[in-house]
């Protein structure tokens, strides 16, 4: 069993199996607390790779920009399912290594963790119970009411043409000529008999006349309408984060 690989180099490339098959790409690197050498990785694997399954790394070597294992895919597939949470416990490691056994061979001695005997104790600043408080910041998001600008109603005079049609009479001169008859022959004689004479008629007409005055036809407001859409924010926020370091047994890297 040889570990011929960097384990800094490991994380997020590709890993093929003995035929050269792509198995998935490689999530996370164990390493042995005791030889710090890396023994195992979990590899993204099912439907969509949301399985994360582990494989060993003995005899493994690069490949180009893949990791080539030593284990057949099938084998992989149909690993143990341990949770990927950066310790194997000794149990966990004695079933890949059980599983593995044609690849690996026996289980190496492993201590489990929190085997020590006693409650924990803080290593620095007081000392407190056996667990520690993570904490992170929350968005809170919320609203305020700030003024965005202003709006004014102008009333301002224009002049426009309008035309309209209205009827108008006048009135015409039409001249009627009568024959001398018994019904007229007096008027016809009063006055001389050879004169010359005058008559006068007065005409009139109609003229268009325009008047003028100002009526109130609509009363004009100003109302404001609230509108609601929605506004993306982004924000960074910190979180801590707490790693395990356990004496004996494997830890991720």
């Amino acid at each position: 069993m040889t570990y011929s690989l960097d384990p800094t180099t490991i994380t997020g490339r590709n890993a093929v199996d003995t035929t050269g098959d792509k198995i998935g790409k490689i999530g996370q690197v164990y390493l042995d607390d005791q030889s710090g050498q890396p023994t195992w990785v979990t590899i993204s694997t099912g439907l969509f790779g949301t399985r994360q399954s582990f494989a060993p790394l003995y005899n493994a070597q690069a490949a180009g920009d893949d990791i080539a294992l030593g284990v057949s895919k099938d084998k992989i597939k149909d690993a143990p399912n341990i949770e990927d949470d950066g310790h194997l416990s000794p149990e966990e490691e004695r079933a890949l290594y059980e599983y593995y056994a044609e690849y690996v061979g026996t289980a190496p001695g492993t201590s489990a963790r929190g085997e020590t005997g006693g409650p924990g104790h803080d290593v620095s600043g007081p000392n407190t119970d056996s667990a520690m408080t993570r904490s992170e910041e929350q968005v809170r998001v919320g609203t305020e009411n700030v003024e965005t600008g202003r709006a004014r109603l102008r009333k301002y005079v224009v002049t426009e043409n309008v035309q309209q049609t209205v009827p108008v009479s006048h009135e015409e001169v039409r001249v009627e000529r009568e024959p001398i008859t018994e019904e007229n022959v007096g008027a016809a004689s009063d006055g001389p008999a050879i004169s010359e004479e005058e008559h006068e008629v007065t005409l009139h007409a109609e003229r268009p006349v325009v008047q003028k005055e100002a009526v109130p036809v609509e009363r004009v407001r100003m109302d404001t309408d609230t509108v609601t859409e929605d506004q993306t924010v982004s924000e960074q926020v910190r979180k801590e984060q707490i790693d395990t370091d356990v004496e004996g047994g494997t830890t991720r890297r």
